[in-house]
């Protein structure tokens, strides 16, 4: 059995992982996985905008997926949790699958949940990548 590998993201990876103890994603054989990645900066913070905050995460997907040797060229499951659905949400999203992974369409889970892991969130990506 190949043993876990596990990654930080540099910059709010390292402030997750000192103050909550969990690391931004793990690559076991060819597959990776991430913890879900919101649209924080490196300070923590949060744009106004719902279109900016959806960029950002994919961003930090990006970032993180990279951490692990791996980009969304690897992505084959998209989950995103969103605290609300105006029409932003599914055209933003739509919009960056197309630019992120033009190749390719991966699956996606896309759910409504009350509240995300930071009051102020209002998205939050997790993927499975499988690196050749």
């Amino acid at each position: 059995m190949t043993k876990p590998e596990f990654f930080v993201t540099p910059g709010y990876g390292e402030r997750q992982l000192k103050g909550m103890h969990y690391s931004q994603a793990v690559k076991i054989g060819d597959r990776v996985e991430t913890s879900g990645q919101g649209g924080w900066n490196d300070h923590w913070e949060f744009p106004d905008s719902l279109a900016e905050e959806i960029a950002q995460a994919f961003r930090n997907v990006e970032r993180t997926l990279a951490a692990a040797g791996a980009g969304w060229e690897h992505v084959v499951h998209v989950n995103s949790y969103h605290v609300s659905f105006p029409p932003v949400v599914n055209e933003t999203m739509v919009k960056l699958f197309r630019h992120y992974m033009p190749h390719h369409a991966p699956i996606w889970t896309s759910l409504g949940v009350a509240a995300l892991g930071d009051p102020t969130m209002r998205v939050e990506i997790r993927v499975t990548a499988i690196v050749p």
